[in-house]
């Protein structure tokens, strides 16, 4: 068993620790947090020990898992790479990308396992569309969110949309080009509704809303290709495929056809709904980096991938930063 400890039992911590004291693989040894309190009454809710010290706990496991503020993500992630301890660490990974490259090298130094928790990569219907053959030339991603005073730390951007960067990164083969935004703070002192525009040297263009301020909440992103749409709402976790071809194909019970003039041409509309397997997406995630630490594999949500998330969405922010300078 891996004997694994957690960081930070505020709202989220509280809810890793329960989930990993119900996956095999682990043995949950403690729990450490500076409000001591708090670690003292998870730690007897779950049968663990709370450590009144952060080293001390590193010093009993073989992993970490880190669910701090990020300001604090980095100190922590280093003092246990230090000790050659294996560390998942939430998003977004660090507060700045000198820390997140510091951490790539401190993780291959180390040798030890590192995954950052992008969880919408787990979200069960991302995963009905993943497997599929995706050539993305334009996408558009929605993610509004009621007003809620906890995340209010960082922007709108590394709050919520970097959650659609790592998503469209991890869709689009190509490097960024260009990048451009607006954003606006309206209750809080860093934006709390923002636009970006994202445009990558093979031609695909993204465009992204985020917002904290909505008066209902949405998770949705819409991927266009040539002669295909894929739609996925993360929230209502469910998947649509579209596709137009010259043929009406054979009938499929799982699969709805239109058909359509096109110029001289019959073309037909298919919709496929994707069947959406339920899984608890935090769960699944903590289980991946298990697995990563068991069968020594690359964990699927990597540092590089996660500082590339960190950098893109940092372009945005600055973008906006430079709008509201009056």
């Amino acid at each position: 068993m891996i004997k694994i400890g957690v960081i930070g039992v505020g709202h989220l911590g509280a809810i890793h620790l329960r989930l990993l004291k119900e996956i095999p693989e682990f043995e949950v040894i403690g729990v450490f947090d500076l409000d001591q309190a708090r670690a003292t009454e998870l730690a007897a809710e779950h049968g663990v020990k709370a450590f009144d010290d952060m080293n001390a706990l590193i010093a009993a496991v073989d992993a970490v898992d880190i669910v701090t503020p990020t300001l604090t993500h980095f100190e922590c992630a280093k003092a246990a790479m230090k000790r050659f301890k294996h560390v998942f660490i939430e998003k977004p990974v660090t507060a700045t990308i000198e820390e997140a490259n510091a951490l790539i090298n401190l993780a291959r130094e180390a040798k030890v396992k590192a995954m950052v928790g992008h969880v919408e990569r787990f979200n069960p219907a991302f995963l009905a569309i993943k497997n599929m053959e995706l050539k993305p030339m334009f996408i558009e991603t929605h993610r509004l969110a009621q007003w809620n005073p906890r995340g209010t730390d960082v922007s709108v951007v590394l709050d919520l949309m970097i959650h659609d960067i790592d998503i469209i990164l991890s869709l689009v083969n190509s490097n960024v080009k260009r990048v451009s935004a607006s954003g606006v703070p309206v209750v809080s002192d860093t934006a709390d509704i923002a636009n970006a525009r994202i445009e990558f040297d093979n031609g695909c263009v993204a465009n992204l809303t985020a917002s904290r301020i909505s008066l209902k909440n949405m998770r949705r992103i819409r991927v266009f290709q040539r002669s295909s749409y894929v739609s996925v709402d993360f929230l209502n976790k469910t998947a649509d495929v579209f596709h137009i071809n010259d043929e009406s194909g054979k009938p499929d019970a799982n699969k709805t056809k239109f058909e359509f003039k096109s110029g001289d041409r019959t073309k037909y509309l298919s919709v496929e709904h994707p069947k959406v397997e339920p899984v608890n997406s935090i769960k699944m995630e903590l289980e991946e980096f298990a697995r990563a630490i068991r069968e020594d594999i690359q964990p699927p949500v990597t540092l590089e991938q996660a500082t590339a998330a960190l950098q893109t969405a940092f372009l945005i922010a600055e973008k906006i930063k430079d709008l509201c300078i009056v």
